[in-house]
């Protein structure tokens, strides 16, 4: 820390240091735009006067502004700075009251601080502002607008809050407020803060209800649209506000009540909005997360000392991509786009403030009771310092890693592993990671020859490892219309590199949003990493190694799977093939069915087909698919017969029954009766119940005759003929007139078969029968 004032170059810098030192609650420190003021808002407990006061620098005295305010007087509400745009870079400050009463001051020099104008900023008189922001020369505030009579009805006035929009226009002849804009009305109350092109809504503490405490609101101005989003769940729903009627706060639930009522209640310690435009949220536990004006929402860090007191003070600020974050006096900077921490400092001092750093991005300022210091986290180029992000990400995989597969109970953390001196894997790959990203300041010869061995093996490994960092870095900053080039090359190295790591539940989600997030990207990866093409027969192939086929075919325990609708990744590729390769699929499973068959025994409950089999679930993703629409009997078909299970062959059988396809049922009966003696029985059964009843199969017959097993009867023949039969209700006569009934002439070449061929039983005695003696003689006796 590098202090550049002392506050002496302030005017009364010695009553701020003291209103700094005596502050009994935390103040609210806000500078102006061009730094040269500090307004501080002091809350003290009586007898002492709540007051703000205004300092400024000695370069531009003049005179000062404070105001103080006793109870029940109307307290104040907010300090704003907004533009003026009758003279550019110049600014005015909005004070805004609880009663809606706004003064307008703006700073002359050498003259001081002049009130321009008071205004009313509400339009009733009862009304009361809890909350106001600005945006651009706008004040948008959120109102209480009391009942006209009491109410016992509690759940009536809760929704008595008002969310309002005003233009506050500075001109040469004054100021004035333009027309009030009805955003949201019947609402709960709501903090509303202010990013460049959006404002969000975080629900009070106090506001009591269940439901209204679950979820955010944000509203886009321009498009004069809200959105809904839960940091449990993420974006839930937009809907445009054509007219002031659709404003209100239940009709803009109407359609969400349910989906909301199962969320958790918002946990909610500090909010504050980034430089980026995102709203940064501190949780009661120490999360520190960011939601972006889209809705969804992203993780950053953990703050250290675990559950935070509701009266403990968290400052947020960003500068750039560091967010920088104090915490009973401990100073954290963290990178934002990535979550790791660059820099953890302990301060001395008991109270701090974050100011606008003036033209420089790589330095925070901080006010103090002493004085202002600037904290720079620029590191000089020739450092030869380790990467601290990439070392800690490689000592925190290490962690996970070794917890997992560890018998102990006790949690390996990163310092434990760095001193423990028992894992040296992480530290070896830590050092050579170091060595090749410092090649140019770290010479060949300092690393050790062991580790120079691996580093040749590895070279490949931290090429792909640089290259994908380095396409990151590229979809971060790229343009709007080259992010779905870089996604889609992103996509394919992501996928690959989960499907050569452990398919753990994390990785498991995290390819269940890849495929949904970028589903053709997705597809393109699979297939290269399976290496699936067409032969010259026009046959599926697939070169992939059996590794690969193992991440393919795990499959998550069902407490795993949570109600996230998280689904295996065998289940992801089959939906991917229904979606632009659909006629692959069923080829796809009998590969998998192959390396099955080939890598566990067909009865083994270690592996894939011993829980479900392999078709069934491709079956589950094709009966998701078409829950809302007409079924895929072909595909469905494709996937029974490709199997080439018994029951899943009988089952494509009664299927082309269902649909009277006689010639493909005969085809199914003629391929599979070859697999085995009792599917042939099963299918010859089926098939002569079918002529039973009906002539459809009457052209088949000659096919169909060849497929009697070798172990029936005549009688067996006629005795499910007689079963299977069609009931009628007239008296049986000799000569039918239908011609739909089964004669004796149909079945004649078939009995006839039967007969003619010997018997099972018949073949199992010849040898004996065939005996030229009948009975035999008898053995001659001993005497």
């Amino acid at each position: 820390l590098r202090q550049v004032s002392d506050l002496s170059d302030f005017s009364r810098g010695h009553w701020l240091r003291e209103l700094l030192c005596r502050g009994e609650e935390p103040s609210h420190v806000q500078s102006s735009p061009d730094g040269q003021h500090l307004l501080l808002l002091q809350k003290s407990r009586p007898p002492a006067l709540p007051r703000v006061v205004a300092f400024q620098r000695h370069s531009i005295a003049g005179a000062d502004l404070e105001r103080t305010w006793q109870p029940p007087q109307p307290a104040l509400v907010g300090l704003l700075f907004l533009q003026n745009p009758v003279v550019p870079g110049s600014w005015v400050l909005a004070v805004v009251w609880e009663h809606g009463r706004t003064e307008v001051w703006h700073f002359v020099v050498a003259v001081g601080w002049q009130l321009l104008q008071t205004l009313e900023l509400c339009q009733g008189a009862r009304a009361r502002v809890v909350s106001v922001c600005s945006q651009g020369a706008s004040l948008v505030w959120c109102e209480e607008r009391p009942p006209l009579g009491a109410h016992s009805d509690m759940s009536k006035c809760a929704f008595r809050f008002c969310v309002c929009a005003r233009a506050l226009e500075v001109g040469e002849q004054g100021v004035r407020l333009g027309t009030v804009r009805i955003v949201l009305h019947n609402s709960p109350e709501y903090q509303v803060l202010a990013s460049p092109q959006h404002i969000f809504l975080v629900p009070a503490t106090a506001s009591g209800f269940a439901t209204t405490s679950k979820f955010l609101l944000i509203w886009h101005p321009e498009k004069a649209k809200f959105t809904i989003t839960a940091p449990s769940a993420g974006f839930i729903h937009s809907k445009v506000l054509r007219s002031s009627s659709e404003s209100d706060f239940r009709k803009l639930l109407l359609g969400s009540v349910g989906l909301l009522s199962g969320f958790a209640p918002l946990d909610i310690h500090t909010s504050t909005v980034s430089n980026s435009g995102g709203l940064l949220l501190v949780s009661t536990k120490g999360s520190v997360s960011v939601v972006e004006p889209d809705g969804t929402q992203r993780h950053i860090f953990d703050l250290e000392g675990g559950p935070l007191a509701q009266g403990c003070p968290v400052q947020l600020k960003t500068f750039s991509s560091i967010l920088a974050c104090v915490l009973a006096g401990v100073l954290y900077l963290v990178d934002q786009n990535s979550g790791r921490l660059i820099e953890k400092e302990v301060l001395s001092m008991k109270e701090v403030h974050f100011l606008e750093s003036q033209g420089e991005e790589d330095s925070i300022q901080l006010l103090t009771q002493t004085g202002i210091y600037n904290f720079s986290f620029s590191k000089p180029e020739d450092s030869s310092r380790p990467e601290p992000c990439l070392v800690e990400m490689v000592f925190e995989e290490a962690c996970r890693y070794y917890q997992r597969r560890s018998l102990s109970t006790s949690k390996l953390t990163v310092e434990k592993l760095k001193k423990g001196g028992t894992f040296q894997a992480p530290v070896v790959l830590a050092a050579i990671l170091q060595h090749s990203l410092h090649q140019k300041q770290m010479p060949a010869r300092s690393l050790q020859d062991t580790y120079a061995k691996l580093l040749s093996a590895l070279s490949l490994e931290l090429q792909s490892y640089m290259s994908l960092e380095l396409l990151k870095t590229c979809v971060v900053c790229a343009p709007e219309s080259e992010v779905e080039s870089y996604c889609k090359e992103l996509v394919e190295q992501e996928v690959s590199r989960i499907l050569q790591s452990d398919m753990d539940k994390d990785n498991l989600a995290y390819l269940n949003s890849v495929f949904a997030s970028f589903p053709k990207a997705a597809w393109k990866a699979t297939r290269s990493c399976l290496q699936l093409q067409q032969n010259g027969d026009g046959l599926l192939i697939a070169r992939a190694t059996p590794e690969v086929w193992k991440k393919v075919l795990c499959q998550p325990q069902l407490e795993e799977v949570g109600q996230n609708g998280m689904v295996p990744l065998f289940e992801l590729i089959c939906a991917s093939f229904l979606r632009f390769k659909p006629k692959w699929l069923p080829s796809f499973v009998e590969l998998t069915q192959q390396y099955v068959s080939n890598s566990w025994s067909y009865s083994s409950k270690e592996g894939p087909e011993g829980r479900v089999p392999l078709y069934k679930r491709a079956l589950g993703v094709l009966a998701r698919k078409n829950k809302d629409g007409e079924a895929d009997d072909e595909m469905e078909l494709e996937l029974l017969l490709c199997s080439k299970r018994p029951k899943a062959v009988l089952q494509a059988l009664h299927l082309l029954i269902r649909l009277k396809q006689w010639h493909r049922v005969v085809e199914v009966a003629e391929k599979f009766s070859k697999l085995s003696p009792l599917l042939n029985k099963e299918i010859f059964t089926t098939l002569l119940a079918e002529l039973s009843q009906h002539r459809e199969l009457d052209p088949y017959l000659d096919r169909l005759w060849p497929l009697c097993p070798a172990e029936l009867t005549a009688t067996d023949i006629l005795t499910m003929v007689l079963q299977h039969l069609p009931c009628s209700q007239e008296d049986p006569v000799p000569f039918s007139s239908e011609g739909n009934q089964l004669t004796v002439g149909l079945l004649k070449p078939l009995l006839q078969r039967v007969v003619q061929c010997p018997s099972v039983q018949e073949e199992m005695y010849s040898d004996a029968l065939k005996s030229t003696t009948f009975p035999p003689p008898t053995p001659p006796r001993e005497h």
